[in-house]
């Protein structure tokens, strides 16, 4: 199951690899710039190369984002811990929580990510406009993978009034006789995507895992979303 999350989280790994490039790249030019970041005067049509009112620099620490009562509620059991090192610094934030107690397995994953000002994305370049594009792309790829992506397509159902945009998402993933749905949500704040996987082994080769709740797994990962988005504010 684990290598079945990792196979389809490739193409996220490679995305994230790009941005953090273009991430670097504007953090140089912030530097270069009189003053340092900060908001600054926009000259219309030019890039934005300073975050603006309401973007944010740094996220909280993903872990203590979720309130144990919720942990609990959604995970009951045994749960295990971990918060795995960030590559953007305190602008990125992640934890797992892991069950694993026949006939329970379940994997919840809470990424929370703060996008800089890129020359290369949309609009103005913003950092909005940069977690706007990683947004349609992701929306994207889930929605309608590549022709050579082992993931399935996924049903996705937007979120109105939930951040600035928000959609969730279910995909049924088979890997040598196991079978694992995966419940996700996407939401973006401002320059901000928070995203929640979470995985329940429906069937697996070894031990006895299942049945899974489809509408269970949906429900615990919109609110690990909505606690890790109201983190924000």
């Amino acid at each position: 199951m684990r290598a079945a999350a990792r196979k389809r989280r490739r193409w996220l790994v490679l995305a994230g690899g790009l941005v953090t490039v273009a991430a670097a790249t504007a953090a140089v030019v912030l530097l270069l710039l009189p003053g340092g970041p900060g908001p600054a005067a926009v000259t219309p049509g030019t890039l934005i190369t300073t975050f603006q009112p309401g973007e944010l620099r740094q996220v909280p620490n993903a872990c203590g984002a979720v309130p144990t009562a919720i942990v609990r509620q959604y995970l009951p059991g045994k749960v295990g811990q971990a918060s795995p090192l960030p590559v953007d610094g305190a602008a990125e934030s992640a934890c797992n929580w892991t069950v694993d107690q026949p006939p329970v397995y379940r994997l919840m994953e809470l990424n929370m990510l703060a996008y800089a000002p890129n020359g290369l994305a949309s609009g103005d370049g913003s950092a909005t406009f940069a977690a706007i594009d990683a947004y349609d792309s992701t929306q994207q790829g889930i929605s309608d993978p590549p022709k050579n992506s082992p993931d399935p397509r996924a049903t996705v159902t937007s979120l109105p009034g939930f951040g600035n945009q928000a959609f969730s998402a279910l995909q049924v993933f088979h890997d040598g006789g196991a079978i694992t749905d995966v419940a996700t949500v996407l939401v973006r704040y401002h320059n901000v995507l928070v995203t929640v996987t979470l995985d329940g082994l429906e069937h697996s080769n070894r031990g006895s895992y299942g049945p899974v709740s489809q509408s269970a797994l949906s429900a615990a990962a919109l609110a690990f979303a909505h606690a890790a988005e109201a983190s924000l504010h």
